[in-house]
């Protein structure tokens, strides 16, 4: 069990200059409104409270809640834009701190950050390019260290390494075959890597191990207000039910994981889904979220497992801390402890 971990809740000065002084996730969460009867917003944390991530106590008490519902890893988020890092320092620190002592691994979010929600579409704040091999040396030499690391996880010996994009890696056969020369030559017996890609792709064809599936269902199709005819043929052509909304229930056969049989699949399970503290009336919401329904697709997912090697027994869990996406298994005020205890339940049954 693998939860996906943001590293946004701490200043950094890009989001200064783009969002304003001291801008962090926290700042969309907290914001956040309900936009129609019965919406859960806003999303209020409870045991770890409006955290900062440059506190060592912090990532320490998030470790300890998760193993003690049987989480046994984090997967961070890792942001790496043609030799430019950003959001790194949580990593770093846990890297070079040695705590917590908790397994984790990496995934590049190799998308290009824009303003899309913010209505500014054509606004790009950082662009993800990729300038060609030496880069991708200089990327693997920046991830080395971690690789050592006796915390990290690691499939049949090989650290697990995964990208959130693959499709979006031009070359990927080349640069895949690359760090796993690299990773040699340091010293490791290669790597495992895992492309978060959706079913209808395989892997293998791409140089990558394994891939990682989570499904969402559709959302409309966002158009600026800036364009105001296009917005409101497509705000009333849809539905006047803005945000895209789904009740949990209705749509748990799209979330369901599926047994894939041409490569090794790793599901992402999504428990709850609520972007609008971001997104705003562009957001999709998956209402009325349930612990059950988390525990059936949870159920699943392991199950499709249980003839797998020990070490490929592997299911990400989205995410643990995405507050404003609205699926983060840290507690808040309104279901507690209840899917963290879900988790626990299936693990442990």
């Amino acid at each position: 069990m693998i939860a996906l971990y943001l590293p946004q809740f701490h200043p950094i000065p890009e989001n200064d200059e783009w969002w304003g002084k001291g801008f962090t996730e926290w700042t969309n969460t907290a914001k956040a409104k309900p936009l129609f009867k019965g919406h859960y917003q806003p999303h209020v944390p409870a045991d770890l409270g409006f955290y900062d991530l440059r506190v060592s106590e912090v990532r320490v008490a998030q470790a300890e809640l998760a193993a003690s519902y049987g989480i046994e890893g984090f997967c961070y988020y890792h942001y790496w834009f043609a030799g430019k890092q950003v959001l790194e320092r949580p990593f770093r620190e846990v890297l070079k701190s040695g705590k917590p002592d908790f397994p984790f691994c990496l995934c590049w979010a190799n998308e290009t950050w824009t303003g899309i929600w913010h209505g500014a579409p054509n606004r790009i704040l950082v662009e993800q390019t990729y300038p060609g091999e030496a880069d991708h040396r200089a990327h693997f030499d920046t991830l080395r260290e971690a690789f050592f690391d006796p915390r990290y996880i690691k499939v049949q010996g090989k650290p697990l390494f995964a990208i959130y994009k693959p499709m979006h890696l031009p070359d990927a056969n080349r640069v895949t075959d690359l760090w796993r020369e690299m990773a040699v030559q340091a010293g490791l017996p290669g790597l495992h890597l895992v492309g978060m890609g959706g079913y209808d792709w395989n892997p293998l064809d791409y140089g990558f191990d394994a891939s990682s599936s989570r499904r969402l269902p559709p959302r409309k199709k966002w158009v600026s207000p800036l364009n105001p005819i296009e917005w409101l043929k497509n705000l009333y052509s849809t539905s006047l039910d803005i945000p895209t909304t789904y009740r949990h229930a209705d749509v748990l056969d799209k979330l369901m994981p599926d047994e894939v049989k041409s490569h090794i699949n790793y599901p992402t399970v999504l428990h709850a889904w609520d972007n609008t503290p971001r997104s705003g009336k562009n957001g999709l919401v998956i209402h009325d979220s349930s612990p059950e329904l988390y525990g059936r697709c949870l159920r699943r997912a392991i199950d499709l497992g249980i003839g797998r090697p020990l070490d490929e027994r592997v299911v990400f869990l989205k995410s643990w801390n995405e507050w404003a996406e609205g699926n983060h298994l840290e507690p808040d005020l309104k279901y507690g402890h209840k899917f963290l205890e879900i988790v626990r339940q299936e693990v442990f049954k």
